[in-house]
């Protein structure tokens, strides 16, 4: 994903929840990225911005807001408390509307979950089939690529979604679904 948002190099890039010592700090290597999460963030570094919120309330400020945003294994966390956070079963749903409403118009999400058979893994994180996020998604995105990291950890890139492969989660019992989206 820092790979595309060096090619694109989009004017404004913000990311959710990503994991600060691995995705934010290969972006920020290259570029500014704001970064948005509900959990303080005390450490000051280069080309990171941070601001402390809960997406699942947005704030009228942030309305398309950027050409860019990501957020890599963060929503299946939401609403489930691990970090805080309240308690909402539509969490991730809430999390899903307010993304598509920060993006301008044909802007790019970069959105990655685990994938296979739909669960909650309470209170850690939920695991998601592959038609359901594709159902999520559909009211406010089109899918540019799909990828993903099986089980085994393999990772296959920009794989057509067929519906064989989507009806079995590609494989994957706990693997990692990649999507490049567009707003519509």
């Amino acid at each position: 994903v820092a790979r595309r948002i060096f090619k694109y190099s989009p004017q404004k890039h913000v990311d959710l929840g990503s994991r600060l010592d691995g995705f934010v700090a290969h972006v920020a290597t290259y570029r500014e990225i704001e970064v948005l999460d509900i959990r303080p963030q005390e450490n000051k570094v280069k080309n990171i911005q941070f601001r402390q919120m809960d997406l699942m309330q947005l704030p009228e400020d942030m309305v398309s807001y950027c050409d860019s945003f990501s957020s890599l294994h963060a929503i299946e966390h939401f609403g489930l408390g691990r970090y805080n956070d309240p308690i909402d079963a539509k969490g991730h749903e809430k999390a899903i509307a307010n993304i598509a409403k920060i993006l301008k118009s044909g802007g790019i999400f970069y959105f990655s979950v685990p994938i296979g058979p739909q669960r909650i893994e309470f209170n850690a994180h939920r695991v998601f089939s592959v038609q359901y996020l594709l159902n999520l998604l559909d009211p406010f995105f089109e899918v540019v690529h799909f990828s993903y990291v099986d089980d085994p950890g393999y990772f296959h890139k920009h794989i057509p979604l067929k519906q064989a492969d989507i009806a079995n989660n590609f494989g994957c019992y706990y693997g990692c679904g990649i999507f490049e989206l567009m707003r519509k």
